[in-house]
């Protein structure tokens, strides 16, 4: 009589399942053993999670598609950094082959900083082109946060090293000459702007720890440059840096204090 197989060389052995059809479940289903069945449940789980991450990604890409079929290159834009105290807001913008297949790619705040760290890498290796624009402090402070979004979202665009046909951006205008479908909540319907903002966020977050190396004791590694407790508690001790947007009340309150 052969004797079946352990159920850690089952789990290895099924490991790469990727249909309930799979021919390999059938000796498993079979199987009386209560950790069989447990890992029969758990790989059938694994699976409908999987399918529906992959219908919600198709769905994602249904903008992208609808103009790949009309031959055009699509480039998704989005930012990160809008309502920080320091640090540049920062904008990319993202062009995917129609090849792209990485389902995982969802809006950036829907996703932990591991799972956003494991996609950036893969993202920058599938991409036809990648762009990173940046709208600093300095220029936060002259001319307003959304209009330096949108300058930080045009340098994005000119600077990719291919030229799009139409943009997909994250509700707003940019100013270059090319035409925009701009979606509320983009980062959640569109894969090329989710996939921006992942590139976005990962970008700020390792400008965000190198500042905080540069000047310790606000805890812009944690906080992002956002307005939090430790953050404040900086600023009124150690006051104001080269980073912080000076006309963002907390900051322009210590200034003029």
């Amino acid at each position: 009589m052969t004797k079946a197989p352990s159920l850690a060389q089952l789990k290895a052995d099924l490991a790469d399942v990727t249909s309930v059809d799979d021919p390999r479940l059938a000796p498993l289903a079979a199987d009386s053993r209560k950790g069989a069945q447990l890992l029969l449940t758990q790989i059938k789980r694994r699976l409908a999670k999987a399918e529906t991450a992959e219908r919600a990604f198709q769905q994602r890409l249904h903008y992208e598609r609808a103009l790949w079929q009309r031959g055009q290159l699509v480039a998704g834009i989005d930012e990160v950094g809008r309502g920080p105290l320091a640090g540049p807001v920062v904008t990319s913008a993202v062009i995917l082959p129609e090849t792209f297949d990485i389902p995982l790619v969802n809006d950036s705040k829907q996703l932990t900083p591991k799972e956003r760290e494991r996609l950036y890498p893969l993202i920058l290796a599938q991409a036809t082109a990648v762009s990173v624009g940046i709208g600093s402090p300095q220029l936060i402070d002259q001319i307003n946060i959304y209009q330096a979004t949108r300058v930080a979202m045009q340098r994005a665009v000119l600077g990719l090293g291919v030229a799009p046909q139409h943009l997909i951006v994250d509700a707003m205008q940019i100013p270059v000459d090319l035409p925009q479908t701009r979606l509320i909540k983009g980062d959640a319907k569109s894969a090329s702007v989710a996939a921006a903002s992942i590139v976005a966020k990962v970008y700020r977050d390792h400008l965000m720890a190198t500042y905080d190396e540069l000047y310790p004791g606000y805890g812009f590694a944690q906080n992002a440059g956002y307005g939090t407790a430790e953050h404040l508690a900086g600023l009124a001790d150690r006051g104001v840096t080269p980073i912080h947007r000076q006309t963002f009340s907390p900051v322009q309150k210590i200034i003029n204090a």
